[in-house]
């Protein structure tokens, strides 16, 4: 295949926002060549691209972004324009139970991509540097927890990470500082709030719960199911790194949200209510019924919020669909498309707090 008049090199495209922000690049941007760097762990499933392969404007690369050989193999073969990191692990849960491949791909991974671009970009020059941009996908939880009355999080609140996993994306977040200040690499960080949509891997809470709940399973809250959390659907984070990659500013960081905060209770609740419209259960019974409270996990952060005033002003982006429009759209996707999910829970994992994180 031929290399077209932009390349872009996608690490974790074959996961959940990865594979959704390929799809809306090719909507958007149809000349684009995207090459996809994915381990394809558990959470990376090579299905979620396989028309978009077929299609010819994309192509798949298996392999680690902490292989240095690799990913030094891609940049000379490709030369892409601009790298959009979403390659990570991300389960909370999975990082208190085994928190080294967190370390491994979130801070070794993030290193060796920015290193391998530093090298590529001092033998470029002129317009081909001028434009290469670094987009990396970081996450509200650097930030730790807030408080009920807190107001949200913002691009200067202070780093205080309260799980391997969010401790291992904030020195992410730090290396593309650091390289930016020190070297120059046209590095943006986006901090997203709780992404949800098709195509997520049934670990995290809302596709848990769904198909839990068509299968007539318990659904699962920790504690009280207070836990509160900015929702944003995954089209609107595509379209938001289209805008950092397009209009953003090298070297910022923007926190990106919906300024829509629910308790994970309100969340269950709105997808059992959805359910009984659109699949009741033979029994007529409620979905509510099947949701069991369970023993809080170790360190649960309370409340995230995020304020994205900063990146509007600066991009003119902003969440286009609401809570509720994309609940629907979420659970009408799972209930479409039985073949993925058996597909991919063939895959799952069965740690002893399964998915009943927000995040």
């Amino acid at each position: 295949m031929g290399i077209s008049k932009e390349t872009i090199l996608v690490t974790g495209g074959c996961g959940f926002i990865g594979s959704n922000y390929v799809r809306h690049l090719l909507k958007t941007s149809p000349s684009a060549h995207i090459v996809v760097l994915d381990k394809l762990t558990y959470a990376g499933h090579r299905p979620n691209l396989e028309q978009e392969e077929k299609g010819g404007h994309c192509e798949v690369v298996v392999g680690d972004i902490a292989d240095g050989k690799k990913v030094d193999e891609i940049f000379e073969k490709y030369r892409p324009q601009s790298v959009v990191n979403f390659a990570a692990e991300s389960h909370v849960d999975r990082s208190i139970d085994e928190p080294a491949p967190f370390l491994h791909t979130n801070v070794a991974g993030a290193f060796t991509l920015l290193e391998v671009t530093r090298k590529y970009l001092s033998g470029t020059k002129g317009k081909e540097s001028e434009e290469f941009r670094f987009i990396h996908l970081s996450t509200d939880e650097v930030h730790g927890a807030l408080e009920p009355k807190d107001p949200p999080f913002s691009e200067t609140s202070t780093f205080a990470p309260n799980s391997p996993y969010a401790a291992s994306k904030a020195a992410a977040d730090h290396l593309c500082r650091a390289y930016y200040r020190t070297y120059g690499v046209p590095t943006i960080v986006l901090r997203p709030s709780n992404n949800f949509g098709p195509y997520q891997f049934p670990e995290k809470l809302i596709p848990l719960a769904i198909l839990r709940a068509m299968a007539g399973e318990k659904i699962p809250i920790y504690g009280d199911g207070k836990q509160v959390r900015d929702w944003l659907y995954v089209e609107d984070t595509a379209r938001a790194v289209e805008a950092a990659r397009n209009k953003g500013c090298v070297g910022e960081a923007y926190q990106i949200g919906a300024d829509a905060e629910k308790d994970n209770r309100t969340v269950l609740a709105a997808i059992c209510d959805l359910l009984d419209q659109l699949r009741p259960r033979s029994n007529q019974k409620p979905y509510r019924d099947l949701i069991e409270t369970v023993m809080d996990r170790p360190g649960h952060d309370r409340r995230y919020a995020t304020n994205a005033t900063k990146f509007k002003k600066q991009t003119h982006w902003s969440a286009e669909v609401s809570f509720d429009v994309a609940m629907e759209k979420t659970v009408r996707w799972y209930l479409d498309n039985p073949k993925w999910c058996d597909s991919v829970r063939a895959k799952g994992y069965q740690g002893q707090r399964l998915g009943l994180v927000s995040k």
